[in-house]
């Protein structure tokens, strides 16, 4: 009886270990069908910010060149008329990042000064250097979404790219 246990174990361990192997090499998020449009106009959000300069803070202020983004909706406006869905340019402060222009709704009004989730997903991976994409909690509703860094001149991150599509 003991052989017979021993060598069952055999043959589950290389199953449940080779199970592990092929779970590591696969990628950790599914495409939904938002993620072409969250690639798209992430493209665009950064293509765009890029013409107009430089990122770089000043005080609790994001710029790009001379272009103050804080409560500057032109940027976001113009990608939720062209892909749909939501954007919004964080700032970082006090060791989080802070909404300073948006689209996203809360209250009925655009969700400035409202923070990124301290403890989510986004901003771990935008601690690690790495973006996010994936489904996430905003403000209580479920969004499918994509998060990158912005950064200075110096490599430093300053900032956080934001688009999003609520889930229906």
């Amino acid at each position: 009886m003991q052989s017979q246990k021993s060598a069952l174990a055999k043959p589950i361990f290389l199953f449940l270990f080779l199970g592990l192997l092929v779970a590591a090499a696969l990628p950790a998020r599914a495409e939904t069908e938002y993620t072409p449009k969250i690639k798209a106009a992430m493209a665009a959000m950064k293509a765009d910010a890029a013409k107009l300069g430089e990122a770089r803070i000043e005080g609790s202020s994001l710029f790009f060149g001379s272009t103050m983004i804080n409560d500057n909706f032109e940027l976001v406006d113009s990608l939720k008329a062209r892909f749909g869905g939501t954007a919004t340019f964080f700032v970082k402060k006090d060791g989080g990042f802070v909404r300073i222009s948006t689209n996203v709704m809360k209250e009925g009004k655009r969700a400035i000064g409202t923070p990124l989730d301290p403890s989510g997903p986004a901003i771990a991976a935008i601690r690690q250097n790495q973006a996010f994409y994936g489904i996430v909690d905003i403000l209580g509703k479920l969004y499918d979404t994509g998060y990158e860094p912005i950064k200075n001149s110096a490599g430093e991150i300053i900032g956080i790219y934001y688009i999003g599509y609520p889930m229906e």
